[in-house]
C-alpha cells in the first residue's frame, strides 16, 4: 500500500476535500500533518486555527500531527522516516506559498515521491480566469460575467471510515500548540459565545443561513441589525467548508438573493486573483499615483479608531463589535474603512493591519484588496469622491438604530432622530437620554463636511498630479 502524506494547509476538513477523495481512490494509507506558520495569523485568526486544528484532530482519531518550524525540513525528514511514497495538498495562491510548494516539490523529486496537487479553495484556479488576451481582470463585473456565470460547482461526500491512517509515533500532539496560537490576554474567550470553529461548525452555520438568512438576502445583506448574512467567511477563510459545496447548496441561480450571494463568493475569487497575479498587494498601491498622497499619522485619531470612541455610533458600533465578536458586518466595514481612510486620512495599511489581528476571517487576499477597494487604490476601485458618510449610513441601514444600541448601549436611550449623530443632538435631548458627551461617550473626534472636504482636496491635488 502506497503512504501519503497529506499535507493541510487551509482546507482543515474533510468533506468536499479533493485531497482527502483522491488518496481514498488511489487506497493509500495517509500520514496527515498540519505546520503551523504563525507569521501570517493575526491575534484572532490564531485562535480560530487552534480550535480549528483541534476538530480536525478529533475527525482524524486524533491522529493528526501539528509541526512548527520550516515545511521543506519537516516533509523531508518525514518522508525519509516513513518511506514514503506520496504526498499530496491543496494549493494556496499567495506568494509565499507558491514558493513554498516549489521547494517542497524539489524534495518529492528528490526523493522519487509522487505529488498529487488539486485545487479545493476557490472555485476557478486564477490561471483559468485571464482575459481572451492573457491578461488578468482588474474589473469585478467582466471578471464575473466570463468566468463564474453558469459555473458547475460539485459537491462530494466520502465515508471518513474509509480514510486510512498511518501510524505516526512521534510526539507531536496538538495541544502543544497552545502556547503558539493561544494569546497572552483572554479577550477572544468571548469568541466561543458567537462561534462553532470546525468542520461541523461550518455545515451547521450553512444551514442556518440558507433556512433563516438567504430569504431576504439581497436587500437585508446590507442591515447590520438584521440575520441576512451568512457568517461563513471564518470557515470558509481556513476551509471548513468548500466554497464549491456553499455554491452547489444553492442550486439553480434563480432568484436575486441566490445571485447576490453568489456574487459575494466570487468577489472572494476576484480578491484572490488579485493577489495571486499581484503579490506584493499587500504593501503596493495597484494605482502607483497613490504612492505619494499625503496620508496623516494622527495616534489619536487611530486609537479613537482602534477602540470605537470616534464619536459616530455606526462607526463606535462596528469597531466594538469587531472587538467583542471577532467580526464585522460587510457594510459596516465599508463604512468604518471609509472613515478611516477618507475623513480620517490614515493610510489604509493601518486598517488592514488592525483587521488582521482582530478579524477571525483576516484572508490576506480579501483584507488587502478591500482595504484597496475603499481607499480607491486598487483596482476596480470605489472612486475618490466616493466617501461613506457614516450618519446617512447609519439612518439608512439602521434606521431603528438596534445595531448601534446593542454595541453603544451608552447612548441606547437617545431617540431614533439623534442617536446616529449625537454630537448635534440638542442639550436638553443628551440631559434627558442621560448622555454626557465628553464623558460617557465623545464627541465627534472629526467634523465630516470639512473632513470630507479635505479629502476630496488631496484627491483632486493627486489627480492634477499625475495627469
Amino acid at each position: 500500500m502506497e503512504k501519503c502524506i497529506i499535507w493541510f494547509r487551509n482546507d482543515l476538513r474533510l468533506q468536499n476535500n479533493l485531497t482527502i477523495k483522491n488518496l481514498i481512490d488511489r487506497n493509500s494509507s495517509v500520514l496527515p500533518i498540519y505546520i503551523l506558520d504563525t507569521n501570517s495569523l493575526g491575534s484572532a485568526s490564531k485562535t480560530w486555527l487552534y480550535r480549528s486544528l483541534y476538530e480536525l484532530d478529533k475527525q482524524l482519531k486524533n491522529q493528526l500531527k501539528v509541526y512548527d518550524g520550516n515545511a521543506v525540513n519537516i516533509i523531508e525528514r518525514l518522508i525519509e522516516n516513513y518511506q514514503i511514497t506520496q504526498i499530496s495538498w491543496n494549493r494556496k495562491f499567495d506568494y509565499k506559498s507558491i514558493q513554498e510548494e516549489q521547494l517542497v516539490k524539489n524534495i518529492a523529486k528528490k526523493y522519487n515521491v509522487r505529488e498529487f496537487i488539486y485545487n479545493s479553495s476557490l472555485l476557478m484556479n486564477p490561471e483559468d480566469t485571464l482575459k481572451k488576451d492573457g491578461t488578468p481582470y482588474r474589473v469585478f463585473t467582466p471578471f464575473y460575467k466570463n468566468n463564474y456565470l453558469g459555473l458547475n460547482h460539485n459537491a462530494f461526500s466520502i465515508n471518513t471510515n474509509d480514510i486510512i491512517i498511518l501510524e505516526n509515533k512521534e510526539d507531536k500532539n496538538i495541544d502543544l500548540l497552545k502556547d503558539h496560537l493561544i494569546p497572552e490576554h483572554t479577550w477572544y474567550e468571548k469568541f466561543d459565545r458567537y462561534w462553532e470553529p470546525g468542520e461541523i461548525g461550518a455545515q451547521k452555520r450553512l444551514r442556518e443561513f440558507l433556512d433563516k438568512g438567504l430569504l431576504g438576502y439581497a436587500e437585508g445583506r446590507n442591515r447590520p441589525d438584521l440575520d441576512n448574512v451568512s457568517r461563513l467567511s471564518p470557515h470558509i477563510h481556513f476551509g471548513e467548508i468548500s466554497p464549491n459545496e456553499v455554491a452547489n447548496s444553492l442550486g439553480d441561480i434563480d432568484n436575486e438573493d441566490k445571485e447576490r450571494f453568489y456574487t459575494e463568493l466570487v468577489w472572494r475569487e476576484f480578491s484572490h486573483n488579485l493577489l495571486f497575479f499581484n503579490p506584493k498587494l499587500d504593501t503596493t498601491n495597484l494605482q502607483d499615483k497613490f504612492n505619494s498622497f499625503p496620508w496623516l499619522k494622527n495616534k489619536a485619531y487611530l486609537d479613537a479608531w482602534q477602540t470605537g470612541n470616534t464619536g459616530y455610533p455606526i462607526v463606535d458600533a462596528g469597531m466594538r463589535e469587531l472587538w467583542e465578536t471577532g467580526y464585522m458586518h460587510n457594510r459596516v466595514r465599508m463604512i468604518v474603512g471609509s472613515f478611516l481612510v477618507k475623513n480620517l486620512l490614515h493610510h489604509w495599511h493601518s486598517g488592514r493591519d488592525w483587521f488582521k489581528d482582530t478579524l477571525l476571517d483576516a484572508d490576506d487576499a480579501n483584507n488587502n484588496a478591500s482595504w484597496q477597494w475603499v481607499a480607491g487604490t486598487g483596482a476596480d476601485a470605489a472612486p475618490y469622491f466616493r466617501i461613506f458618510n457614516p450618519v446617512t449610513q447609519s439612518q439608512k441601514f439602521d434606521p431603528n438604530a438596534e445595531y448601534i444600541r446593542k454595541f453603544v448601549p451608552e447612548i441606547g436611550d437617545l431617540p431614533n432622530t439623534y442617536i446616529h449623530d449625537p454630537s448635534n443632538a440638542p442639550k436638553t435631548v443628551l440631559d434627558n437620554s442621560g448622555v454626557k458627551l465628553g464623558k460617557n461617550y465623545p464627541s465627534s473626534i472629526v467634523n465630516l463636511k470639512e473632513s470630507r472636504q479635505r479629502a476630496l482636496s488631496a484627491f483632486s491635488e493627486l489627480k492634477k498630479t499625475s495627469s
